[in-house]
């Protein structure tokens, strides 16, 4: 249990999500702010990430039930199971002409890192709780970085937590992120549904899953929705790997790309030893998103990437793309017919209900948070939790390259125990 902190130097903490929505957001933020308000602790909720923020300035300052709201226990009320996101979010990125440590000496690089620091002074706020993926805790990070570096000495300090959150669990530094495994049962649903539809029509479904950087989620859904074939970025190795040369600043280099002819040879491969071994012409097909990272330049031609320099996957539309050459290869291969369509997955599981492990770990998280500043007075660590839900910090040293300012994924292992569940568990395809 929370306890009061008279000592604490805190008076006013900010909560803010950023990225994607992930089911048991509202459990992060419900107790968390419900640990501070206890110790009688002010809590803000940032409203809509990052961008409130950015635009602040003495002449337009930020205004209550427009850029922030106040948080108190009215406010919470029945408040950890709900979907959605009681502050909303956004992917402004404060942070993003900030690459490397050097760049905190350029006063055009930061200055958008300034602006939120002033935002956030104008509110009077002591501590930030920061809640987002990858690219969130990267900004957590330089945000730290540009008051370790920036301010005058005697500045006013905003320690700053960061709670990790994505779908696609591929964080380093905690096993499980909140909402994974409501994400995965939602995913696995649709799949259920998708292959019963398949059977009565003799055809398949390839579904392209979120998972931008690793394979958690794409795995869990095609383990746990019984999929015939998975498909991520782990799985592009040997043969299914290729390289091609691309121009950077005027010099050459060679960049991993994905050999898309082999990889839907291997799906049609699949296709045929379940009609011609199992007698089974229906299946579906499950790829991580991710993949279209690692799509030939030519495929890629007018595809938009956001602040954080992704390429826009929605416009990429991987499932209907690879849906057209599996058909194509297959005809070519058997000179029959078989309808594949393609189809995205994923936002119907970004909010929905969260189940109850995601509640709890969720709930972990956020007063872990409240722990680590007030209880713990720590600074620039991200919160996790192992075993039976046991608290530890990890620093974000540990968490993020040095030299980039980037995070580093982490990937489901080849050849780990959870890899080699989804290959025994589906179709049977000797390479």
């Amino acid at each position: 249990m929370p306890h009061a902190a008279p000592n604490s130097d805190i008076r006013r903490a900010a909560l803010l999500f950023s990225g994607g929505p992930a089911p048991s957001a509202n459990a992060v933020i419900s107790t968390c702010a419900g640990s501070f308000l206890r110790s009688d602790i002010d809590v803000v909720g940032l409203l809509y990430g990052y961008s409130n923020l950015l635009n602040y300035s003495k002449e337009s300052p930020l205004v209550l039930g427009k850029h922030y709201m106040s948080i108190d226990e009215t406010s919470l009320k029945r408040t950890r199971n709900t979907q959605g996101i009681l502050i909303g979010t956004a992917r402004a990125n404060p942070g993003k002409h900030v690459d490397s440590p050097d760049h905190l000496n350029d006063p055009e690089r930061v200055a958008p890192l300034r602006t939120v620091y002033e935002a956030l002074c104008s509110l009077e706020v002591d501590a930030l709780v920061s809640i987002g993926g990858d690219d969130t805790l990267k900004t957590a990070n330089k945000f730290k970085m540009f008051q370790d570096r920036c301010l005058p000495a005697g500045s006013r300090r905003i320690r700053v937590v960061h709670v990790p959150k994505t779908i696609d669990n591929d964080y380093h530094g905690i096993d499980f992120t909140f909402g994974y495994f409501t994400a995965v049962d939602t995913l696995a649903s649709e799949i259920r549904n998708l292959l019963a539809d398949a059977e009565a029509s003799r055809s398949y479904f390839l579904a392209e899953t979120m998972g931008r950087s690793a394979g958690w989620l794409a795995y869990g859904a095609a383990i746990a929705g019984e999929a015939s074939l998975v498909i991520s970025v782990e799985d592009i190795v040997g043969e299914y790997l290729a390289h091609e040369d691309v121009e950077e600043s005027g010099r050459t280099s060679k960049h991993a790309i994905m050999n898309v002819d082999k990889v839907v040879e291997r799906i049609v491969r699949m296709m045929r030893v379940r009609e011609e071994r199992h007698g089974k012409t229906y299946g579906v097909i499950v790829m991580a998103e991710g993949l279209a990272e690692m799509l030939p330049t030519r495929m890629l031609a007018g595809v938009p990437r956001d602040d954080h320099g992704h390429i826009s996957v929605a416009h990429v539309n991987l499932g209907k793309m690879f849906a057209d050459l599996v058909s194509k290869e297959y005809k070519r291969q058997t000179s029959r017919s078989r309808k594949v369509t393609g189809l995205q997955l994923g936002y119907e599981a970004r909010c929905a209900r969260p189940h109850a492990f995601d509640v709890m770990l969720g709930s972990q998280l956020g007063v872990g948070a409240y722990r680590a500043l007030v209880e713990e007075n720590r600074d620039g660590v991200m919160v996790s939790v192992s075993g039976q839900l046991e608290l530890h910090y990890e620093p974000f040293e540990k968490l993020i390259d040095p030299t980039n300012l980037v995070t580093v994924v982490r990937y489901v292992r080849p050849e780990s125990d959870f890899h080699k569940l989804a290959r025994f568990l589906e179709t049977d395809v000797n390479d």
